[in-house]
């Protein structure tokens, strides 16, 4: 497992700038796969009229942004973008949200698709695990929210024993799987900080709409550098409908 871990880590690391972006100490976002383009867009809402463009003009943006003032929301919904994911633990529980979080259709979920590797298969033990830079302070007004401010630790003793405490965890984990204890139970002592990997595809709505509201300042730091990335690939592929996308959709942190 091991090796195939660092072989998976090589590969992303062997991708091109363009489509891959390191985020915080450990993690990445990789844009694997696309479907569809701002004329996509265009010729799913024009189809109406039995009509198909084969180059986007300035009529065809217009109508993109026609499309998002009023919410139109179908033909945006023709283009899907696939990525590969490393974040925290805790990080991939709020990200999850959004997939259970969308309307459902006979049981079907509708926009979203994910695929997240499974520790009852694979063994954890050459996992990374997230280590900030220092720790934020408690809001004082906001229950769920951190301030910029950071808790003092000058000579670093503090984020010395998270780091203890992540790799004690890590430790009696190994210990479990070594005395023959199953993987699926033995996971349960490993902190929210250890990073998970999955495969996300989503429709250019549902993207949007998760850059908007993980983008929010009422979200976590570091989902919003995730978003940030997101971002970032998603404007390489419909840098016209995200531009008319953007402020469209309610921003509120979940």
């Amino acid at each position: 497992m091991a090796q195939a871990q660092l072989e998976k880590t090589q590969h992303v690391a062997d991708a091109p700038d363009q489509s891959t972006i390191r985020v915080l100490d450990e993690g990445f976002v990789s844009l694997l796969d696309s479907l569809g383009s701002d004329l996509t867009i265009v010729n799913a809402a024009r189809v109406s009229f039995g009509k198909r463009k084969t180059e986007l003009d300035d009529k065809d943006e217009k109508l993109i942004a026609y499309l998002a003032k009023h919410q139109h929301w179908s033909p945006f919904r023709h283009v899907q973008l696939q990525f590969h994911c490393k974040v925290p633990e805790f990080v991939a529980r709020q990200w999850y949200k959004h997939v259970v979080g969308i309307a459902y259709s006979e049981g079907a979920c509708v926009d979203h698709a994910w695929n997240e590797i499974s520790l009852r298969y694979v063994d954890a033990s050459d996992f990374h695990f997230y280590v900030p830079d220092g720790f934020r302070q408690q809001s004082e007004d906001n229950k769920q929210a951190s301030m910029e401010t950071t808790v003092p630790d000058a000579d670093g003793a503090l984020k010395q024993r998270y780091v203890d405490h992540c790799k004690a965890a890590f430790e009696l984990y190994e210990t479990l799987v070594g005395q023959g204890v199953a993987k699926e139970q033995a996971r349960a002592v490993l902190p929210l900080s250890i990073y998970t990997e999955f495969y996300w595809t989503a429709s250019l709505q549902a993207i949007t709409n998760f850059i908007q509201l993980r983008k929010h300042p009422g979200a976590q730091y570091e989902i919003r550098q995730f978003a940030d990335a997101i971002e970032t690939l998603t404007r390489q592929i419909v840098p016209v409908a995200y531009r008319s996308l953007l402020g469209t959709t309610p921003a509120a942190a979940q």
